[in-house]
């Protein structure tokens, strides 16, 4: 069974670190900040946690999951929760090949952290990947219920879904959200530091090109052929429009 560490009547997270010392560390951590945290030491600890829970709803906020683990692969493990749930993942990792990253965002992680890290880092990271799946717009927005139709693309900020031709199309928190404030700008070119500011609250850095990752995870969920897309167009230099119009059905 995975071990508990001190608990907190507030959000849930599943902490997947192998690292005992560490994992106590980042626990004792998040429990000052209201975090009640759950500590799994390897994949099949994981995976238990993991497992979809009937009439309870979700039993996590977000996950902490670090890549490298003694019986398995983080990867496989983001992988295997996306198959049936959109719940933050943020990935830890002392590699330094950006492919690394690039493959953990590409399969459906909402971000990622580089060991070793500022504890407030993670923080602020955990909040911000939380906000974005609880909504990016106040309950009491006029705009927070209103379903964003383009021909046959319908997106539904209040069930936090996009469909196709009535279809869900499924993707995660992070991509749900970058895909509505594009949809909420049809037109109007947004560059890769207004999507991270709006989505994220933070400055992209020069390097960083996990927006195009993410990118290209919305344009497979949503466009009839990624490799030619026509809701989502990218202008070289400048950043990517939403486009008003779409397949016209």
């Amino acid at each position: 069974m995975a071990a508990q560490f001190p608990r907190s009547p507030s959000s849930q997270l599943l902490l997947v670190e192998d690292d005992l010392r560490l994992a106590q560390q980042i626990s004792d951590f998040l429990h000052t900040a209201g975090w009640q945290v759950t500590h799994a030491a390897n994949a099949a600890q994981a995976h238990a946690e993991l497992q979809p829970r009937r009439g309870d709803g979700p039993a996590f906020d977000a996950v902490v999951l670090d890549l490298m683990l003694p019986d398995g692969d983080g990867l496989d493990i983001c992988r295997r929760l996306r198959t049936h749930s959109d719940l933050p993942v943020l990935m830890l990792t002392a590699r330094g090949d950006p492919l690394d990253r690039v493959i953990g965002l590409e399969i459906g992680a909402d971000d990622y952290l580089t060991k070793p890290f500022e504890p407030r880092e993670l923080l602020a990271r955990l909040r911000a990947i939380t906000r974005r799946r609880a909504g990016s717009l106040s309950p009491h927005d006029p705009q927070a219920g209103q379903v964003l139709r383009f021909g046959r693309l319908e997106i539904d900020p209040a069930a936090r879904q996009a469909r196709i031709d009535g279809e869900d199309r499924p993707m995660t928190a992070y991509q749900f959200d970058l895909l509505l404030v594009l949809a909420r700008h049809p037109g109007r070119v947004l560059t890769r530091e207004f999507l991270l500011g709006m989505v994220k609250g933070e400055a992209l850095d020069a390097f960083d090109r996990s927006i195009d990752v993410h990118i290209s995870r919305i344009r497979a969920a949503i466009e009839d052929d990624p490799r030619h897309p026509r809701r989502i167009l990218t202008l070289r230099g400048a950043g990517y429009v939403f486009t008003k119009s779409q397949d016209g059905a």
